[in-house]
């Protein structure tokens, strides 16, 4: 075999590997059978469209990650809503509160922009970025994959960061935890462990069974012609 054959079989063999990902096989369940299995109670329709959408990315150009963080914001802020996966060993790393923003509800989200100063939480598919100190401590930046729905994330400095209104106690008083800006915050307790579980280069999906973006998702419904490239890095201050 020449050198350029022997090369050409290798990228070959890599991309049916990607494109395998969640694929079965009698000897080996699909990803996602093992991942709604170590996190029994995520709602496994939510799990498909996660794993579909972080797919159609990886399969039209974007890199494979190692960990995937899902939200649910059809379940109420006073439940634990963030899942957090190992990809490679297929298991479950951390399911925690988080926060949606002042404008997408009271302990339910049921409205979300991608509207600078909405103060609502942005839904879809997110690639995670840079960790930095902002004003809430130790935090992490992403960018929203998707044109129209999330691509201002950075824009709205719509980060992972630690809040002391993520907390139980807040649940107890309130009926419900705090609201962020749009941001999903996390426990104190748990933020280093989440920012450093998903920092450089992962995904996180944010999910609601909202209509419209389920018809037009260029990632739910992988359109490659759609797919946009991530945005340009800014240094956007955190709000």
């Amino acid at each position: 075999m020449t050198g350029l054959l022997r090369s050409l079989w290798l990228a070959a063999g890599l991309a049916a590997f990607s494109t395998s990902l969640l694929a079965s096989t009698p000897s080996a369940p699909s990803l996602l059978g093992s991942l709604a299995k170590a996190a029994p109670t995520l709602n496994r329709e939510v799990l498909r469209h996660a794993l579909a959408a972080m797919q159609c990315a990886v399969n039209n150009g974007s890199a494979p990650a190692d960990r995937l963080a899902v939200i649910d914001f059809s379940r109420p802020s006073s439940e634990r809503r963030l899942w957090i996966f190992d990809l490679k060993r297929r298991k479950l790393l951390l399911r925690e509160l988080v926060a949606h923003g002042q404008g997408s509800g009271e302990n339910f989200a049921t409205r979300f922009s991608n509207r600078e100063g909405s103060h609502q939480s942005s839904i879809g598919l997110f690639r995670t970025s840079e960790t930095y100190i902002g004003q809430h401590g130790y935090s992490l930046r992403m960018d929203g994959l998707e044109a129209g729905i999330n691509d201002r994330a950075r824009e709205r400095a719509i980060v992972i960061h630690p809040a002391d209104y993520v907390h139980p106690a807040w649940i107890r008083r309130h009926g419900r935890i705090g609201r962020s800006h749009g941001c999903p915050a996390v426990r104190p307790e748990v933020a280093r462990m989440v920012v450093d579980s998903l920092k450089g280069g992962q995904f996180m999906f944010s999910w609601y069974p909202d209509d419209t973006w389920m018809r037009s998702s260029a990632y739910l419904n992988c359109k490659p012609q759609r797919v946009a490239a991530l945005p340009p890095r800014s240094s956007d201050p955190e709000s």
